[in-house]
């Protein structure tokens, strides 16, 4: 079972959508409806708000934290259709680094590359279309890509697919598989997710999965641990969470971890990636492991975790790493 080692008292005066830790497990930036960014200090048992970003005119959905090789870069999206990347100049001295405002809607997702492509990102709109953002780190200046009709409706949510190539005694894929292609999975309001694979230029569509029968809110690729396989977690409005798994990228096998008993709004994977996360409308959160015999089980529920509401996102504290 997984106890509250702790509670921060945020002071943002709306509903929180999303809390993310650093690489470090040292800091963590939450984002509300009250179209603020927070971020607090998490030192030795302690929370001190390190910054309070204003930029954004809207809710503020989703924030991300960059890989720290590249400083100390923060995304964040939001509903007034603006991605902002804030990176801190100094101790505590926070500023607007880039705003990318060239969607025609809300833009409800940010997710950043693997730190071995370089300082990428990818966004999420409603407008149906996804941005690859791409930061010329020592010129200071970013190419945008965009993916045209990704999802009919529009699209909530995106996830890299891991740089890390398995270990050569563990990888049994074959060795015309191409690791170094960058890949992204997203999800929409087409019930559909997709895998995008960077080609020349463009992004195109490598396939599309089909199970869920409603709104998909969110889906994880899990982090590569030397195992020959892949596997993309998603959750949906059906209150479905699914397992997609794949040993050579081409073919991907669904298994439905649970049908819950609301909305299911996010998921997200250990570092290790063998534990799943997944917190919905249900306001529960619940950690999932996969046994020897390839079944899932629930290892841990606690009603406590999701109290901000049906739209929180939970995420794992990563234990403190080194570079």
């Amino acid at each position: 079972m997984v106890s509250v080692l702790n509670t921060i008292d945020t002071g943002h005066e709306d509903m929180i959508h999303c809390a993310d830790v650093d690489y470090y497990g040292l800091r963590l930036a939450t984002c509300s409806s009250d179209n603020s960014v927070k971020i607090f200090d998490i030192k030795n048992g302690a929370q001190t708000l390190a910054a309070d970003l204003k930029g954004h005119g809207g809710p503020v959905w989703q924030v991300a934290w960059g890989h720290p090789r590249y400083g100390n870069v923060l995304a964040s999206c939001s509903y007034d259709r603006k991605v902002i990347v804030w990176k801190e100049a100094g101790p505590g001295d926070w500023t607007k680094w880039y705003e990318y405002s060239n969607h025609d809607s809300s833009v409800n997702s940010v997710a950043w590359a693997p730190a071995e492509y370089g300082l990428v990102l990818a966004c999420g709109s409603s407008d149906g279309s996804i941005s690859i953002l791409t930061a010329n780190v020592e010129a200071g200046t970013w190419d945008c890509k965009k993916i045209p009709n990704a999802h009919t409706i529009g699209c909530n949510t995106v996830s890299w697919c891991p740089a890390t190539v398995p270990e050569p005694a563990f990888d049994q894929r074959p060795s015309k598989t191409n690791l170094a292609v960058k890949r992204l999975v997203s999800g929409g309001c087409d019930n559909a997710i997709k895998i995008w694979k960077e080609d020349g230029d463009r992004w195109e569509e490598e396939k599309r999965l089909e199970l869920h029968s409603d709104w998909v809110r969110d889906v994880a690729w899990a982090p590569s641990v030397g195992m020959p396989r892949h596997q993309i977690a998603s959750c949906s409005q059906d209150r479905r969470v699914v397992i997609w798994t794949s040993d050579d990228l081409a073919n991907w096998q669904p298994a439905v971890l649970h049908n819950f008993d609301d909305v299911v709004w996010n998921v997200s994977w250990s570092l290790t990636g063998n534990i799943l996360g997944v917190s919905g409308g249900d306001n529960k959160v619940s950690l999932w492991k996969e046994t020897a015999e390839g079944q899932w089980i629930c290892i841990s529920e606690d009603t406590n975790s999701a109290s901000t509401g049906a739209a929180a996102q939970n995420n794992f504290i990563p234990e403190q790493r080194t570079l």
